[in-house]
């Protein structure tokens, strides 16, 4: 099962370095975006995957048998608002980038620079 979260990350830092690559303005946004996802994967798969006794267990209380790390998955849901907040601007940003210029590329929006 490790095996596979692994490979799936493998392949999306792999997809996301293309996209970031790419003149297309609307890639390197997508690719921003998949590079968020599989930074929450990594802290996900750091997380345990298997069922172990839960880090915080009251004293004189018994350790569940099956339960879950909170913390990666509060930190997964911190990284999941302040990707999305970050995606937002910058969707924003180039919506009024493309407004101005009248093309989503980069190379054309680099003419566009005073020399």
């Amino acid at each position: 099962m490790e095996f596979l979260f692994v490979l799936a990350f493998g392949v999306m830092v792999a997809i996301a370095a293309y996209l970031f690559m790419s003149r297309n303005v609307l890639r390197i946004v997508l690719g921003m975006l998949l590079l968020s996802n599989t930074a929450n994967l990594s802290i996900f798969i750091a997380g345990r995957l298997d069922s172990r006794v839960p880090p915080l267990v009251p004293a004189g209380e018994a350790a569940i048998a099956a339960g879950a790390n909170p913390l990666p998955q509060a930190l997964i849901l911190t990284a999941i608002v302040i990707s999305f907040a970050l995606v937002a601007y910058a969707v924003v940003l180039f919506q009024h980038a493309h407004q101005r210029l009248g093309t989503l590329d980069t190379e054309a929006m680099r003419e566009a620079e005073p020399r």
